[in-house]
């Protein structure tokens, strides 16, 4: 694979560069209108390809913050044309790395020394690269382990990058107004957390000690003395990515025991810590050589207050979403429906919420639920693709809900999606007897 020498720091630089994707973007649109032109029946398909394509080259030389937007948007599959979802699920584990030399100079940077001044041997080329840092492999007493490396100006870049992004959500999500502001503010605040390699080996050891009794799940052990703020140093752990994994001829019975203690894990932290992992991608697990969950990255871990966590988890009860009193008092409490409504949106929401609730709560309301059901995924991408096409929601103003619902449902959606890649049936409940 090719290697990145440099890469762009600077405000106007980067921005140059997003200017450059959309002038290829543009020209692919105006590709696809002259060939529709000539022939009717000239599909989006072609069009899709070619806009992932360049948006995603033109992001994996910037890294950062541009490129983890298109992961967290790959693991929204059933929102995204396939194109898109793809070339963007590369952006989670395997883009272009730095280049040795790079990597060098980076290292001594961050940690005061070469790599071969503090390792007994330190591999060169990396294992692999995602959106923030880049892996390699190393070797210090007889122990294998794996180095983190931020990428350069990564976190000295995320605000100026959301805001050359925040245009194009704005338009995507319809949002309006300064209440939008706070979902920019929580999103921010998430990608400057995940830059502090001091604050995830601090996250990693917590959540690890937490959910040690929990069968079947490993994690790495972490050292502090080989880390720093933009270095991170752990056990190098010998496993399978999950997305590779699921490629593979496993068993029904192996499925559905990563995907228990997959599930287990994240309703342990959910309810037990009232803190969860919420960058569940495949990236971020690995299945061992004897069928053993590994969790390697706590970079992104979400809390949940009081004040989001019981009505949320009140409106996954049938009961709730049934009364229709009640039901309104829970989306008011999650901001889902405001004060500044009009009677219209008021009632437009309530209906399509109550649509949405009933079905991704399925699982809370069976005693055990199997997340490969075809009918299932059937049924969520029905329900996408009406709502995408729906003219009626792009008049409605899209600042719906609280700021923790952007972290919140992408864990859950994220965790249905592993679970989905397992075709794993789990019993609902077992996480409560490592409660106690």
């Amino acid at each position: 694979m090719k290697t990145l020498d440099k890469i762009p720091t600077g405000k106007i630089e980067r921005a140059g560069k997003l200017v450059k994707t959309g002038v290829k973007v543009g020209g692919n649109y105006v590709k696809y209108y002259s060939k529709k032109l000539v022939n009717g029946d000239t599909t989006r398909e072609e069009l899709d390809e070619n806009n992932a394509t360049d948006i995603y080259d033109g992001l994996k030389s910037l890294k950062g913050s541009a490129l983890k937007v298109a992961q967290m948007l790959s693991m929204e599959k059933n929102l995204l044309p396939r194109a898109y979802v793809e070339r963007f699920s590369l952006s989670q584990f395997s883009v272009p790395p730095l280049s040795a030399p790079l990597v060098r100079k980076t290292f001594k940077k961050y940690l005061g020394q070469y790599p071969e001044e503090v390792f007994d041997r330190f591999e060169r080329d990396s294992i692999n690269a995602a959106s923030i840092g880049q892996v390699h492999k190393a070797w210090k007493d007889d122990k294998e382990l794996a180095v983190k490396i931020q990428y350069p100006g990564v976190a000295e870049s995320i605000s100026s990058d959301l805001a050359l992004v925040k245009p194009i959500a704005i338009r995507m999500f319809n949002l309006q107004g300064k209440d939008s502001e706070k979902y920019f503010k929580e999103v921010e605040d998430k990608l400057l957390e995940e830059t502090d390699y001091i604050l995830e080996i601090r996250q990693s050891k917590e959540i690890s000690d937490a959910c040690a009794h929990i069968p079947n799940l490993d994690f790495p052990a972490y050292y502090e003395d080989l880390s720093s703020e933009r270095i991170l140093t752990m056990d190098w752990m010998h496993g399978m990515h999950l997305s590779e994994f699921s490629k593979t001829s496993f068993s029904r019975e192996t499925g559905n025991l990563l995907g228990q203690t997959l599930w287990d894990f994240y309703m342990f932290q959910m309810h037990g810590l009232r803190k969860v992992h919420a960058d569940p991608h495949p990236g971020n697990f690995l299945i061992s050589p004897d069928h053993r969950l590994i969790a390697i990255d706590f970079g992104c871990i979400k809390e949940v207050p009081d004040e989001f966590y019981i009505p949320y988890f009140e409106l996954a009860r049938r009961e709730v979403i049934e009364d229709e009193a009640l039901f309104e008092v829970k989306l008011e409490a999650l901001e889902i429906l405001t004060p500044a409504d009009t009677p219209e949106e008021r009632k437009f929401f309530k209906e399509l919420f109550r649509e949405l609730l009933t079905l991704f709560t399925m699982p809370f309301n069976q005693e055990s639920f199997d997340f490969g059901s075809d009918e299932f995924w059937g049924r969520i991408a029905d329900i996408s693709q009406r709502y995408s096409k729906d003219e009626h929601i792009r008049k409605m103003n899209g600042n719906r809900g609280s700021r923790h619902f952007l972290y919140i449902n992408r864990t859950f959606f994220g965790l249905y999606n592993l679970l989905h890649d397992l075709k794993a049936k789990v019993e609902v409940n077992n996480y409560l007897q490592y409660m106690k």
